[in-house]
């Protein structure tokens, strides 16, 4: 685990319930792509279930950072794009059972449209930072073999 400093309420800025406004740390960044409610078969898990899918999609993070030699709790950011703000209590549930209230990292909550496709109800994404420099991650690709994002 990297040390992190949280700082939940700089001077001149209201302090904010659900993340902490500025967290920092030395060490490698790793970053997770916005993660979907999908099983490692790549079926969605939850069909109009907002709680089923934040629980797979934080699953999804976990099986994500420890690929990359993390935790939650070198988490330092999370970004959630949800088709409607009324999933988020089901966000923030599945978050406390990663991220305790007093590790919260930086976030941003964005009401979107839609996503890739129409069952999805959210998407996450993470940043973290874990000490050390950088090594091989569990499942290498080729530096020489392009990749397109999804």
């Amino acid at each position: 685990m990297s040390e992190l400093t949280r700082i939940p309420a700089p001077d001149g800025v209201a302090p904010a319930a659900q993340y902490t406004h500025v967290v920092l740390g030395t060490g490698r960044f790793v970053a997770v792509s916005g993660q979907l409610a999908l099983d490692a078969e790549g079926r969605l898990v939850g069909e109009g279930d907002p709680a089923a899918q934040a629980r797979q999609v934080f699953e999804n993070l976990r099986r994500c950072l420890v690929a990359a030699g993390a935790t939650f709790d070198d988490v330092v950011k999370l970004t959630y794009f949800v088709t409607d703000m009324a999933h988020m209590p089901a966000v923030r549930a599945a978050r406390a059972e990663h991220i305790p209230d007093d590790r919260l990292p930086a976030a941003s909550a964005v009401q979107v449209a839609g996503l890739v496709r129409p069952e999805f109800l959210m998407e996450i994404e993470a940043f973290a930072v874990v000490p050390g420099s950088p090594s091989s991650p569990s499942s290498p690709s080729s530096p020489s073999s392009p990749s397109s994002p999804s």
